[in-house]
């Protein structure tokens, strides 16, 4: 079991985000992105509002889950200012002005550790969305 820091909550997707940074929690969770977190830099003093930080399990869905990003949000004409790292893949970040998104394979994450760098700042986990197992067909 981990424990929790007091600056560690658990928050669904529904919450009080800017509606693009929402978006880009949806299309991240529709790409079956683990571990998403969010990063509250208002408080900071930080270049940005926010950070989205999310795993994918190889570089091909680290790929499938920014290029799903940024496909949400273009729909919404919003683009980034700046994308990096999407050649590797080992760690793609999408910077929007207000928030900036992270994907990350699991072994990069582990080694960067942006959610110790930033420690002063608030830090949201996301509730993984629930899968209907009826639909699916497959037993949990």
């Amino acid at each position: 079991m981990t424990t929790k820091s007091p600056r560690t909550r658990k928050r669904p997707t529904q919450a009080r985000w800017p509606s693009p940074l929402a978006r880009a929690i949806e299309a991240a969770q529709d790409k079956k992105a683990s571990e998403l977190v969010v990063l509250d830099l208002r408080k900071a003093s930080a270049f940005t509002d926010y950070f989205l930080i999310c795993s994918g399990r190889n570089v091909r869905q680290v790929k499938a889950i920014a290029d799903a990003i940024e496909e949400a949000l273009r729909a919404t004409k919003v683009r980034p200012s700046l994308v990096e790292g999407y050649r590797r893949a080992e760690w793609i970040l999408i910077d929007f002005f207000d928030f900036v998104v992270h994907v990350f394979t699991p072994d990069t994450r582990r080694f960067y550790a942006l959610e110790r760098l930033w420690g002063n700042a608030e830090r949201i986990e996301i509730a993984e969305p629930k899968e209907p197992s009826a639909s699916t067909g497959r037993s949990t």
